[in-house]
């Protein structure tokens, strides 16, 4: 066989779907992304394993375990071939603002309820690192959920402007200036979930920018603090320090939610919010770069009962 191609070589989806015309080939690839050219055991971990005639499978010789490259990857126990997959990563990873179950279940004649579960199994693997930022952080929070103007008058909430949680649900971000971005769903923007999201991803003694909220106080123990008092309208303060970064990052992310998905619910929002700070911190690379990223952290499995029942 002539050497493979480089996943990052693909500039678009024709050229992908073409290379990969058959589920060997598809399977080649996933070995060479998952195993690195050397095949282990995906049950015991023994690298004695004997290939099939048929190019695909595997035998353990110590638990006498058959398996594919797909064990241990959000493939497997598809059913589906992998180009199918392969195409839904590329779609997922390119689209700017993601694609919806009924669009990926049209465009790949599958049903709502597998394309639904194929973005999800996809968002496993897109979900966040940890990371540490240094330097000049801005941290701020936003809520998710519908205006309750908009609601239907036996369902609105009393009392829900603000902070109100009622309806709503927080969402913390932190993002380093000329680095990445990282979000997470926490469940009140008090004094304690706050901090934890800021003092285990933020290294003490970096320049930490936050707004007036009161949750932050006391950050120039750790931090160089600078604080924008947006409460009397002030966006940048007189030592040039603003949040706006992280504003434009949260106007991108409610584009997406709202845009594409239209209704997120509270259980899955950190998946979604996952897949787009994915793209956000990837936005700088080409369709084949965060392709080859993405198909590198896919050595994930993830179930359907653990997906909706837990």
């Amino acid at each position: 066989m002539c050497q493979m191609k480089q996943i990052n070589e693909f500039k678009s989806l024709p050229e992908l779907i073409m290379y990969f015309s058959t589920e060997a080939v598809c399977l080649k690839y996933l070995e060479q992304w998952v195993h690195k050219g050397n095949i282990r055991c995906q049950y015991c971990g023994t690298d004695k394993v004997y290939r099939f005639k048929d190019g695909k499978r595997f035998r353990c010789s110590s638990c006498l375990e058959y398996f594919t490259a797909k064990v241990g990857t959000i493939f497997e126990s598809s059913k589906l071939p992998l180009v199918k997959w392969y195409t839904a990563i590329y779609l997922l990873s390119a689209h700017k603002k993601g694609v919806s179950s009924h669009q990926l279940a049209r465009d790949l004649h599958v049903t709502q309820k597998t394309g639904w579960f194929m973005l999800h199994r996809i968002r496993k693997a897109m979900q966040q690192d940890s990371i540490m930022m240094d330097g000049i952080v801005e941290a701020d929070e936003t809520f998710i959920g519908g205006k309750n103007k908009n609601r239907h008058k036996n369902k609105k909430f009393k009392n829900s402007q603000g902070r109100s949680f009622q309806d709503k649900v927080a969402v913390m971000g932190l993002l380093q200036r000329e680095g990445k971005v990282k979000t997470v769903v926490i469940g009140n923007t008090q004094g304690e979930n706050i901090r934890r999201v800021v003092f285990g991803n933020v290294q003490t003694g970096s320049t930490l920018i936050s707004d007036e909220w009161w949750a932050y106080r006391n950050m120039n123990q750790f931090y160089r603090h600078e604080v924008v008092d947006h409460a009397r309208g002030q966006y940048v303060n007189e030592n040039g320090a603003t949040t706006n970064s992280m504003e434009g990052f949260w106007a991108h992310l409610k584009r997406s939610l709202g845009g594409i998905y239209h209704r997120v619910s509270p259980k899955h929002l950190q998946k979604y919010i996952d897949e787009i700070t994915f793209r956000w911190n990837t936005r700088k690379m080409n369709e084949g770069q965060r392709l080859s990223l993405l198909m590198s952290k896919v050595n994930c499995r993830l179930k359907y009962k653990q997906l909706v029942y837990e």
